[in-house]
Order: C-alpha cells, then structure tokens, then sequence
C-alpha cells in the first residue's frame, strides 16, 4: 500500500506542475514502456516515438486519472496501444512516383500562396521565440536543428530525463503558441494555421527548422 500511495502522491504532484515528480515517474516507468516496444520489434526511431508519444498522452491524461496507484497497467495498456498504431502506420506507407502520381501536381498559384503562407508563418515563428525565455528557445531550436537533435541529445544538452523532453518540447510548444506574434498570426490566417501548427511538433519542427 506504501507503494500505491506514493504513486498516487507523485501522479498528484506531476499534475500540479511538480517537474521533480514528474521526472520521477519518467525514471520509474520508463522502463516499462520500452519493454513494451521492445515486444514489437520497433526499429530505434519507432521505439522512441512510440515512448514520446506514451508520456505525451500521460500529460494530457494525468488529471483524469481515476486511480493513480493502477498508472503502470495504464502505461503498459497506451504503449501497446502507440505499437500497434506504428506497427499499422508502417504498413499503409507506399513507395510514391513523383512522375506518375498526380497529387503531386500542383498548380503555380497555390505554390506561391503556400510560399506566402509559409514566410508568414516563419516571421510569426521568429517573432515568437523573441517572446519565450531562454531555455524554450534552446529546446526548440534543439529540436528544430536540422538534422533534429535526438531526444537523447537534447537529454545530454540541457540535463534532464530522456523521458522528459517530448513533454517539455510540447509545453515549450504550447507556450510558443501563446506568445502575442503567433496568436495575431493565427487569427489572420486560421485555416493556414490550422494545417501547419495544430498538427504537433512534427509540422512545427519544419518551419522552426528555418527560423534564423
């Protein structure tokens, strides 16, 4: 019962914004959830993903936790829920000829509105990493290097949890969203903004990757 209780306390605290809690957690259960993937023979890069995306849903989900104590039964259920999911993705990807397929014909006036929509966005993105602190820009330049610096990397560099760093790239995401430039920019172009940042840091990462 020790046990259970200081889960519940830690699963409490995380949801509190207790980033020592948090951290914890990530320490504790991580090895569980790479077990999980190790189960489904995920190249490196799925597994990894596949993690990430396990302590994401855990983020969003820590309030709503109706027994905090059963949290390994809930990770080891989402995990191989995120495997199967990647285990399917890998299989609907088909080899595309760029000569022969025409979804890839495009017309030169949505190019340039694309190209239009894309600078706007890159000016918003510039202007509102100005407005975050110093450690958000860090991460999220980390993340938008190119090639992206793993999250293993990103661990190394700025010290904390490998399992902590996709949650800590969202929030720095999250508030990136909120700064005053991104959310004029998302005002004056939402149906743009909805196809380039709603879609996570996978949309994001690409027009980051270009901000000087």
């Amino acid at each position: 019962m020790a046990g259970a209780s200081d889960v519940s306390e830690l699963v409490q605290a995380s949801a509190s914004g207790d980033e020592a809690a948090w951290n914890e957690l990530v320490r504790r259960y991580s090895p569980l959830v790479m077990a999980v993937t190790r189960n489904y023979r995920l190249t490196p890069a799925d597994a990894q993903d596949v993690s990430q995306t396990v302590w994401l849903r855990l983020v969003e989900n820590l309030t709503s936790l109706r027994q905090p104590e059963a949290l390994p039964g809930w990770l080891a259920t989402t995990a191989q829920r995120e495997c199967s999911r990647q285990v399917q993705r890998g299989r609907r990807v088909q080899p595309v000829d760029p000569h022969t397929d025409g979804a890839m014909q495009q017309g030169t006036t949505g190019e340039i509105e694309a190209d239009l929509l894309r600078a706007e966005l890159r000016q918003a993105l510039r202007d509102g990493l100005g407005e975050l602190s110093a450690r958000d820009q860090w991460l999220l330049r980390l993340r938008a290097a190119d090639p992206p610096k793993s999250y293993a990397e990103i661990s190394q560099l700025v010290g904390m949890p490998i399992g902590s760093v996709g949650p800590t790239v969202r929030r720095s995401l999250d508030r990136l969203r909120e700064t005053s430039a991104m959310r004029a920019y998302l005002e004056a172009a939402p149906t743009a903004s909805q196809g380039t940042t709603s879609r996570g840091t996978g949309g994001d990462r690409r027009e980051l990757a270009e901000v000087d």
